[in-house]
């Protein structure tokens, strides 16, 4: 039974119970970093300090692919389960993706070896302060300046700067974008269309030097999850389709490599019913001095009117506060849930109000965003379920 405050209204979760990311310690930005400082590269630092150096590293993303989803489905990927040891150095532990766990923040971080805090990517929809509009940053909508929302280097750039081969191996369409851009640029791109083929054609490129560093990308084990969910035959078949690529790849490693098998985020299926989706766009109290909605379903912004910030925060605690995390900006960034610090360039992108789902729920807002409100499955938060990605390795 719920705590009861003061005033009637149930006691709303407790910011200190939110599950931080490890950040500088375990957590997706730590990992090129970690490999880049093996190879010996300046400006790295080894921060997951389980993975043992190696010449040549390849880094395989599968989007959507979490920890807990991977370990409940051992028939679908046999070849990935029987690495479930291996993953962060043979501990047998998972990495966090960061928060929010979405694909735009989890690359930039993976890329560039920053937190959201600081590569300022901190949510699938975010106010830009320069105009005052939502940017989509997973899509670039509306267009700005990549250098100027994301300044600092990929750790590609610097290791291709200390003279080791880098390279991205990943779909054509991601070749030229600005999300690319400020996140895994540097060294050479290459654009192909099957799984299969990318798989070889990353094998061949960590040939390619005496140190590499190699990242290549499968988006559609994501895409099954949103659209049917991952209890769906469709997920499935897509994890079979990934754990032979991964074992393609593996088995095409030249010597001193290493294989790394991670992801961008977890995933949740949520129920299609008021009791655990709520929408923003017919619900009178969530929109009240609300000016704009960014985010996504289970990892809001909330950008208030002039003046009715504290009135925001409070009703959404009310409504809210028994599923979500809900804190004020200054209280997120306190808490840590954007890394250790959060950049002056990037305070203003983040919410006044930030919610972070605790349970298996949403706030979708069915007319402003009817695509996204219609999908099964979501990610975002805090919760195990988002946060926790393999690090599966294989050594030649």
């Amino acid at each position: 039974m719920s705590q009861l405050s003061a005033w009637g209204h149930p006691e709303p979760l407790a910011l200190s119970g939110a599950p931080l990311p490890e950040y500088g310690t375990g957590s997706l930005a730590d990992l090129l970093p970690t490999l880049a400082a093996g190879m010996g590269v300046p400006g790295t630092t080894a921060a997951i300090t389980e993975l043992a150096p190696v010449d040549r590293a390849c880094v395989f993303l599968v989007d959507g692919l979490g920890w807990e989803q991977l370990r409940a489905h051992p028939d679908e990927a046999p070849f990935l389960t029987s690495l479930l040891g291996s993953s962060r150095g043979g501990t047998g532990r998972p990495l966090t993706a960061g928060y929010p766990a979405t694909t735009a923040t989890s690359l930039a971080s993976v890329g560039t070896g920053l937190p959201p805090g600081a590569h300022g990517l901190p949510g699938y929809t975010v106010r830009d302060p320069a105009t005052g509009a939502l940017m989509n940053q997973l899509r670039w909508q509306p267009y700005t300046d990549p250098g100027r929302w994301q300044p600092y280097p990929t750790v590609f750039q610097l290791a291709h700067a200390a003279g080791v081969h880098a390279a991205q191996v990943s779909s054509p369409t991601f070749q030229h974008t600005p999300l690319t851009k400020v996140a895994l640029s540097g060294g050479t791109f290459h654009g192909r269309l099957s799984g299969e083929e990318r798989m070889d054609l990353a094998a061949e490129q960590l040939a390619a030097g005496d140190r590499s560093l190699v990242y290549t990308y499968y988006a559609e084990l994501d895409g099954a999850g949103h659209r049917y969910g991952v209890a769906s035959d469709t997920w499935r078949g897509q994890l079979m389709c990934v754990d032979r690529l991964a074992q393609r790849l593996a088995e095409q490693l030249p010597p001193r490599s290493a294989l790394y098998v991670t992801a961008d985020h977890g995933m949740i299926d949520v129920p299609f019913d008021e009791e655990h989706r709520f929408d923003f766009d017919t619900d009178w109290e969530l929109s009240a001095g609300v000016a704009l909605l960014g985010g996504e379903g289970r990892a809001r912004h909330v950008y208030a009117v002039p003046g009715a910030r504290s009135d925001v925060l409070t009703c959404w605690r009310e409504v809210l506060g028994e599923q979500f995390w809900v804190a004020s900006r200054d209280e997120a960034i306190e808490a840590g849930w954007f890394g250790p610090h959060v950049d002056e360039r990037v305070y203003d992108r983040l919410g006044d109000v930030i919610a972070a789902a605790c349970d298996d729920v949403l706030i979708i807002a069915s007319e402003r965003e009817p695509k996204e409100s219609a999908l099964v499955g979501n990610h975002g938060s805090m919760t195990p379920v988002e946060q926790l990605v393999p690090l599966l390795e294989v050594r030649s």
